[in-house]
């Protein structure tokens, strides 16, 4: 599983020139499902997006956490972070889980994030043609992929 995040002054979804979802300031999370994720990867990159510590303290250094701050979080489905472009000049997807299991840990992940103590959980409309509006605060973008930062058994 891998989370783009941004951390946001803030964030909002429109389709089809309806505004679905908007926070404040907070994180922008776009999520892909690799197609051996499960329940256990959802799990561990709630918990780590929660409590990273990329918000300035009183200092100016990055070192509280959406929970510190009880920040928003606004979490959109994004199939092409598992992007293949190592042939050719059109990207890949193949790499990326299927619908049905996608839009399953996409929700659960969503669940997760609505069960910490944050502000507000927004979202997009899996598989909609959304489009994402942020004001990107530092800038701070961060990529986290589970097949690199858990620890593997």
């Amino acid at each position: 599983m891998r989370a783009l995040i941004q951390r946001v002054r803030h964030a909002s979804v429109t389709v089809e020139g309806e505004l679905i979802s908007k926070t404040g300031e907070g994180l922008l999370i776009l999520l892909g499902v690799g197609p051996q994720d499960t329940e256990k990867e959802a799990d561990f990159l709630a918990e780590k997006c929660a409590n990273l510590r990329i918000f300035n303290d009183e200092n100016g250094k990055m070192n509280r956490s959406l929970l510190d701050v009880k920040g928003d979080a606004l979490v959109v489905s994004q199939f092409t972070l598992y992007a293949d472009c190592k042939k050719g000049r059109r990207p890949a997807f193949v790499g990326a889980a299927g619908p049905e299991q996608a839009n399953r840990l996409y929700e659960y992940f969503k669940s997760q994030m609505e069960q910490k103590e944050i502000g507000a959980v927004g979202h997009g409309i899996f598989g909609a043609d959304m489009k994402v509006e942020l004001l990107n605060d530092g800038p701070v973008t961060i990529l986290l992929d589970t097949d690199e930062i858990m620890a593997k058994k």
